[in-house]
């Protein structure tokens, strides 16, 4: 990746500079023998040496490198900019020599010097500051635009999931119905075609709108209800309004689908399976009675949806469990925050 590039504002750089000037300048103002050519030149000297050191070490720090950064200063890139600061400083003095002959060239000559230094110093480091800044940024966005496209990528994938042993269980369930003559046969077969009609329709959206969700969902609890009979119990109060709210597709067919999984399944004991509003949250809740092996399994389909909402909406699903039953939380979509 080649280094970032970094601007400094004209204005800042000129505005700056004239300041030194007119700093260094102070104390020949606060002088008992004030000469106001002397303060006039000292400062147009200074000025001048800190627009070219500006210039200068921009440029240097600004200049593409193959050779990644192993270190956050550039002590090579620092010698340089102090031996050019030497240098330019030299000329400098040797002008300011020639407009004020009558001043004594070697304490001045040492005076500027090392104020030159301390002044390249000062824009060095804080300059290298900038870049740091600046390069650091750059590799965040990089870094936020890889995991965008994967998450892009994982996302898509997502959407492609569907359990294949649900098809492999319905084709044992419509088997069984058919050699038994079955009245239903028909409504299954329609409702199995139907299911994953809206299979191949809905992974091509990122949303769909509940009820359109729940017209999948109630095609699969009713291929569900020809395999495990009254084994489970399931009921829905959401109302119109939440009705047209959104949803990622198949968010309720695989939490439902994740209950009946990882749930013990019993006439004796019917599984219940209730979905509702709460605040601005829609619930999935069934009641706790697991499977051997089960306690810590949170199942494919509620990993599959945590990642949707942290990807599509940068929203959590909250997950609650007691000894007694077990609730999703899913944030509420309107279309016209969605939008």
């Amino acid at each position: 990746m080649n280094k970032a590039g970094f601007k400094i504002s004209h204005t800042i750089i000129w505005t700056s500079s004239i300041f030194l000037g007119l700093l260094s300048s102070v104390p020949q103002l606060a002088s008992h023998q004030f000469n106001a050519l002397e303060a006039v030149v000292n400062a147009g000297i200074t000025g001048a040496f800190a627009v070219m050191m500006w210039y200068f070490n921009i440029y240097m720090l600004s200049r593409k490198s193959d050779k990644p950064r192993k270190q956050s200063i550039s002590y090579k890139k620092l010698l340089n900019s102090l031996l050019f600061g030497l240098v330019i400083m030299l000329g400098l003095a040797y002008i300011q020599q020639l407009i004020l002959s009558h001043i004594d060239f070697g304490p001045v000559m040492l005076m500027v010097e090392v104020r030159g230094i301390l002044i390249n110093l000062v824009f060095y480091m804080f300059l290298n500051l900038l870049q740091q800044n600046y390069e650091n940024q750059h590799v965040n966005m990089e870094l936020e635009r890889t995991r965008n496209d994967n998450l892009g990528a994982q996302y898509e994938l997502l959407k492609q999931q569907v359990n294949p042993h649900f098809l492999f269980n319905s084709l044992n369930t419509l088997k069984a119905m058919v050699e038994t003559q079955d009245q239903q046969s028909v409504d299954f077969i329609l409702k199995l075609s139907n299911f994953y009609r809206f299979t191949l329709e809905s992974r091509k959206l990122d949303l769909i709108h509940v009820k359109e969700e729940m017209e999948i969902l109630d095609a699969y609890l009713f291929l569900q209800k020809a395999r495990f009979d009254e084994g489970f119990i399931f009921n829905s109060t959401l109302n119109d309004e939440v009705l047209a709210t959104l949803i990622p597709p198949f968010t309720l067919q695989l939490l439902v689908e994740n209950c009946l999984k990882h749930n013990i399944v019993s006439l004796h004991k019917p599984l219940k399976i209730r979905i509702y509003q709460e605040d601005e949250k829609i619930v999935v809740e069934n009641q706790i009675q697991l499977k051997t092996g089960e306690a810590s399994s949170l199942g494919v389909g509620l990993k599959n949806i945590e990642l949707r909402y942290s990807h599509l909406l940068d929203k959590q699903v909250e997950i609650i469990s007691d000894n007694h039953k077990f609730q999703i939380k899913l944030p509420i979509i309107y279309e016209h925050h969605h939008h």
